[in-house]
């Protein structure tokens, strides 16, 4: 302040001393002599180089003692920043517009069968192995059964045995018809010899009872024709039911798909009729089951769409739907049993896989979002620290809604570009001023990743 008013003095004094030599000139000029129109231009020079450095020395003088109080304000303000405690904070966003929801499940496939051995035998000729894929109706395997064989052979022979005693008694029929008419006719004429008082009344009552008795004799042969085509019919459906048997000892796919297990080869015996043969599994549509938590069992719909991806095949995709619910939560998990099929025309996927299932469906509203690390949970629920403005803390309750693991919802309690402190530490206390660091931003977790819950 010194020098600039020195230099100021200074100025002024050389400005005085320009006036008054102009002064002096004017005094020594004879009075004849002719006077100049103007001052010199030694004189304006000097007159502007004054001017200059008067307008330099006014800048100077109110510019520097006004950049040194803003220096001395920085330093204070610096200093007392530095002083505050340092905290890592985030901002507090709004999750996307597209609800994640990504579930582990198990690939099945959509119809899967176990073949088993109808007829006891031996294995004459396997004609498929494990991984083969075979068409419905497929031959699998040949049964030899002689015992079969011989089981048919007598029952054709007790069917024939029955049919000759249908004719047996279809002939005692037709002969006691014919006893029966006799019958008829001879008493019909001993009562015309009765009422002619020819016979006695005890001779035609004895022809009256034989002819009774052969219609009685008649009605039983018929009854004992019935019995006898009742056998036929049993000794039919026997030879049937041995001919059915006898078909299965050719062993058929029940329907297309691909044999998953095979536990019998050439030549081996079957003993049991619930010997497992081969298993068999229909892949050109698969199906995975997902026990979707209660918080989400209101947001997933039959018919809705369904992404699958599978570790081993990195980059693919595979487009299903949710085919059905249990429409009941399990009472000991919580959860809700949910089948997605999807299409496997190509056999990529194959039954048993562990699959991630991505359930997205797309968000009206969609809330806001913390990070798991910024939660402190008290005696008095959840809660997180908020920066102000002036960088002062203040604990605020939060509403939890869903959990992604690394992300948490928030339903109420935060609004939209709030401050809020990550991992907060004892230098974190209600009404104390900090100084807030920007946190660094954490990588954004890879698409299809299972929430945690």
């Amino acid at each position: 302040m010194l020098e600039i008013k020195s230099t100021e003095d200074r100025l002024r004094a050389e400005v005085e001393e320009l006036k008054r030599q102009l002064e002096e000139q004017k005094k020594l000029h004879p009075s004849g002599a002719p006077r100049a129109s103007g001052p010199s231009g030694r004189t304006l020079v000097l007159i502007g180089l004054a001017l200059a450095a008067l307008i330099v020395a006014g800048f100077f003088m109110g510019y520097l003692p006004r950049h040194r109080r803003e220096e001395v304000l920085a330093a204070e303000s610096k200093e007392a920043s530095e002083s505050l405690p340092s905290v890592n904070v985030t901002k507090v966003t709004r999750s996307g517009r597209q609800s994640e929801l990504v579930l582990p499940g198990n690939i099945q496939a959509i119809t899967e069968a176990p073949v088993l051995a109808r007829a006891s035998g031996f294995i004459r000729k396997r004609y498929v192995d494990i991984g083969d894929r075979v068409k419905a109706g497929q031959v699998l395997a040949d049964i030899e059964a002689p015992e079969l064989d011989q089981m048919i052979l007598q029952a054709r022979a007790a069917l024939e045995q029955v049919n000759s005693s249908v004719q047996q008694a279809e002939a005692a029929v037709q002969q006691g018809k014919s006893n029966e008419n006799l019958a008829k006719v001879t008493a019909g004429r001993w009562e015309n010899l009765q009422k002619r008082g020819v016979v006695s009344r005890q001779e035609n009552d004895t022809y009256q009872a034989q002819y009774v008795s052969q219609q009685a004799n008649v009605q039983a042969l018929e009854k004992a024709v019935a019995a006898a085509r009742s056998n036929v019919g049993a000794a039919q459906a026997n030879l049937d039911r041995l001919i059915q048997l006898k078909s299965y000892q050719t062993v058929r796919a029940p329907f297309a798909g691909v044999i998953t297990v095979r536990n019998v080869d050439t030549g081996a015996l079957v003993t049991d009729s619930s010997t497992l043969l081969f298993r068999i599994a229909q892949t050109s549509s698969l199906r995975t089951y997902l026990n979707l938590p209660q918080t989400d069992a209101d947001s997933v719909r039959v018919g809705q769409g369904a992404t699958l991806t599978v570790p081993e095949l990195p980059g693919r995709q595979f487009k299903g739907r949710v085919a059905r619910t249990a429409n009941a939560l399990d009472p000991a998990t919580r959860t809700l049993l949910t089948e997605v099929q999807v299409g496997n025309a190509d056999g990529t996927l194959m039954p048993g896989m562990y699959a991630q299932v991505d359930l997205s469906v797309p968000r009206k509203d969609p809330p806001l979002v913390i990070p798991g690390d910024t939660l402190v949970v008290r005696s008095d629920g959840p809660q997180v620290a908020v920066v102000g403005q002036d960088g002062t803390v203040h604990f605020t309750r939060i509403q939890l809604g869903r959990d992604y693991g690394d992300r948490l919802e928030v339903l109420s309690g935060l609004e939209l570009g709030q401050q809020i402190i990550v991992n907060p530490s004892d230098v974190a206390r209600e009404g104390v001023k900090v100084k807030p660091v920007s946190a660094p931003e954490k990588a954004a977790p890879e698409k299809g990743a299972p929430a945690t819950r």
